[in-house]
């Protein structure tokens, strides 16, 4: 642990710990439903969108792109949709929509890997994976769809190890801290789903 962290602390780029910074607030403000967490996000994306784009992961860049988007329609979502015009608030999706989601995902990723494979990027199947999960995933963040953060637990996994791969170490300890704020995001908005149901 202690060589992992001196790794990362050794390749950390002043653009990496902002935008691993700022994503930390994203996660840690949308677990607790402040809406802020979107501003947080729309600046971890632009610089993010730097730092994949040096490494050579350019569906990550682009996927950046897309968060910095999101930000921007998250907020109005938490601000403004619903039933009264006060924001969404957590809710669930039955068990065939995620299979319809799940299988859509597998297809996009099969078609964007292929295309991917045809780029210098290092692991274009892995990458389009991740991307096109964490386009669903963070429209669901967006939706406030409650099963979004099992949908991350699966995403951060499979990011660690793509981020390990490409030497991005400190982005990989995020994805590592992420994975325990999944679980604690899961915990959190259930609590207020169930509340909210009773």
């Amino acid at each position: 642990m202690i060589d992992y962290l001196s790794a990362a602390w050794a390749a950390l780029s002043i653009a990496e710990a902002a935008g691993v910074s700022l994503a930390i607030a994203y996660v840690v403000l949308a677990i607790r439903q402040n809406i802020l967490c979107w501003a947080a996000a729309l600046a971890s994306a632009l610089i993010f969108m730097t730092v994949f784009h040096a490494a050579l992961l350019y569906l990550q860049a682009a996927l950046q792109i897309f968060y910095a988007a999101m930000a921007v329609y998250g907020w109005h979502q938490w601000r403004y949709a619903g039933d009264r015009g006060t924001g969404v608030s957590v809710h669930t999706w039955k068990m065939a929509r995620h299979v319809r989601v799940v299988a859509g995902i597998a297809a996009v990723t099969l078609l964007v890997g292929w295309v991917m494979s045809r780029t210098d990027a290092p692991f274009p199947y892995v990458e389009a994976l991740v991307t096109v999960a964490a386009i669903v995933t963070t429209f669901m963040m967006a939706r406030k769809v409650l099963e979004a953060w099992i949908y991350w637990l699966a995403i951060d996994s499979i990011s660690i190890n793509l981020y390990l791969a490409m030497d991005l170490y400190l982005t990989a300890l995020l994805f590592t801290f992420y994975l325990v704020l999944s679980v604690l995001g899961f915990l959190r908005w259930r609590r207020d789903y169930l509340a909210g149901a009773a």
